[in-house]
């Protein structure tokens, strides 16, 4: 988390618990990855943790290895996983093919997103947020494009709670970037990771209720 150590640490514990009961709740294959981002973001803040340990104890090797993880998670896992586990729910073939679309748009920025990250190395400072100094994301093309991947297409799914998981994203962003621009990825990968209750009550309500929905979209 972008406040502390002990919140990230806390944050991440409280997100893997929840990542672990979502997992449970997948009931097939295709399920899985969708029920898998609590506990991504889970690792994801621990991995923060680890990360606020090391530069405020100036273990230099460690921090560049939690940065590069960290940057690793937020740069190029999301934009390719995110539309990923949403195309693997959706059975709308129409809607299968729009967010399959989305599918390569997040392939391809997550790609470039890893290019730059081994091209142009990545640093992180503490100061009272976390900031990760990598400008190469904040050109508005590759924003546009990672924003399309991971919160747009997510809009087109035919599963309502997907479409709020989506539209929450998107605007959780915006707050981010608007009140923590220097901070962004490490505030936005925080709120974002509450949305994991959102994924958790997808699967605890999709029998009958969101399948009902689902089929009242078709």
């Amino acid at each position: 988390m972008c406040f502390s150590a002990t919140a990230s640490f806390m944050a991440g514990i409280g997100l893997s618990v929840v990542g672990v009961a979502t997992l449970k709740k997948a009931s097939r294959r295709g399920e899985i990855p969708f029920a898998m981002i609590p506990l991504l973001f889970g690792v994801q803040q621990i991995i923060e943790g680890v990360l606020w340990l090391s530069l405020r104890s100036e273990a230099a090797l460690l921090a560049v290895i939690a940065t590069y993880v960290f940057s690793l998670f937020s740069h190029v896992l999301w934009p390719i996983f995110v539309p990923f586990s949403i195309w693997l729910l959706e059975v709308v073939p129409w809607r299968r093919m729009v967010i399959a679309g989305f599918q390569v748009i997040g392939l391809g920025i997550g790609l470039y997103l890893l290019y730059m990250i081994v091209r142009f190395p990545v640093t992180a400072e503490a100061g009272q947020h976390i900031v990760y100094l990598s400008p190469h994301f904040y050109k508005i093309p590759t924003m546009g494009f990672y924003l399309a991947a991971t919160c747009i297409g997510s809009l087109f799914s035919s599963h309502r709670i997907v479409n709020v998981f989506g539209a929450l994203a998107l605007v959780l962003f915006a707050i981010a970037y608007w009140f923590y621009a220097v901070a962004l990825f490490s505030v936005w990968c925080f709120f974002s990771a509450m949305l994991s209750f959102i994924i958790y009550f997808y699967f605890g309500s999709k029998y009958p209720g969101v399948q009902q929905m689902s089929s009242a979209r078709l």
